[in-house]
């Protein structure tokens, strides 16, 4: 016989097409900051009081994420207030941790509902909570499952062992591909206000539009936020803006190429060019340090310490060169 708690939300493992649809929007970066669900403790299938406890983040892509892998488990989900961010992230920022843990196991009244004392952390989630301080406070364990949610059931089946592939974190093609609409489309937020005060400064000067800036910016954006997430392991550096800076060079020369730039031999117009767009691309590529497994919040903290001042200064030297050329252009002309 199923009990029944009734200050307990049960929820299915199965998601639905509403589900699915917001999650990608999600992707994509529609209402992101909203994409949650309430904190507190929820229950799947016929948990009971010795069933597993999963401790998550309250970002809804992250919950659904592990409950529809806990198919045929019979399990408790306490779920954090993170402010609609994923566990790792959170972990960082420290909303995943001790303190608002021990607050989540009190105000859920945890302890009425489970008779064991042991939680299931995401391992991601480690850097943010301190096991001891949360069994001196609370009394309850921390055991920490696999880095993915697909290897729940195995981890569970094994009798809560997890083996070493359980815990290598990868980051293969598939996993970069699918977060690069998060990086495209606010990257073309920012674009189009951009060109629309360059196309005011050119009215305002009186400066005929180049159209060949047009591929050239498009160029810049899909290096900085597609083809270097995609390439990440295959650029040469460790630095991020490094990456994006590379990959945006070579597509640049090859736009000017195509643009028969080269054939024209004009130096200090393609001198502007490689400074400004290569340098909008490292600036964009330098933002996927928040979506990659490939560092760690104290090295993005270092690298945007070096990098930024470059970006901006050879930004700024390229964009003079460029606008100096073409009002120098002008002044010929009449």
């Amino acid at each position: 016989m199923s009990i029944e708690y009734p200050n307990v939300k049960n929820i299915s493992t199965s998601l639905s097409f509403v589900d699915y649809l917001h999650a990608l929007k999600v992707r994509w970066g529609i209402s992101r900051m909203s994409y949650i669900v309430e904190p507190g403790l929820y229950r799947i299938g016929a948990a009971n009081s010795e069933s597993p406890v999963f401790v998550s983040a309250n970002y809804k892509l992250t919950f659904d994420t592990l409950r529809k892998n806990l198919k045929d488990i019979d399990g408790w989900l306490l779920i954090l207030d993170t402010d609609g961010i994923n566990v790792w992230c959170a972990a960082g920022k420290g909303t995943f941790g001790t303190d608002e843990l021990i607050n989540r196991i009190e105000r859920s009244e945890l302890s009425k509902y489970v008779s064991h004392k042991k939680l299931i952390l995401p391992q991601l989630g480690a850097t943010g909570v301190s096991a001891h301080e949360v069994k001196r406070r609370s009394e309850y364990d921390i055991e920490y499952g696999p880095v993915r949610a697909t290897d729940i059931k195995a981890y569970i089946a094994a009798g809560n062992i997890v083996t070493k592939e359980m815990r290598m974190v990868e980051f293969r093609l598939w996993d970069r591909v699918i977060l690069t609409p998060m990086e495209l489309l606010p990257a073309l937020k920012y674009s189009l206000p951009v060109l629309g005060v360059i196309l005011a400064t050119e009215a305002l000067l009186k400066v005929p539009f180049n159209k060949s800036e047009v591929p050239l910016g498009i160029g810049a954006v899909a290096s900085g936020t597609v083809l270097t997430p995609i390439l990440l392991p295959y650029i040469p550096g460790r630095s991020f803006a490094l990456k994006g800076w590379i990959t945006s060079f070579i597509t640049t020369t090859g736009i000017l190429g195509l643009l028969g730039r080269f054939k024209k031999k004009n130096i200090t117009s393609i001198t502007g060019s490689l400074l400004m767009y290569p340098a909008l691309a490292s600036y964009l590529a330098l933002n996927f340090t928040g979506s990659s497994t490939y560092t760690s919040p104290s090295g993005v903290n270092k690298e945007m310490k070096k990098a930024l001042p470059l970006i901006g200064s050879s930004a700024a030297i390229g964009a003079a060169i460029t606008i100096g050329i073409r009002l120098l252009g002008r002044s010929k002309k009449r």
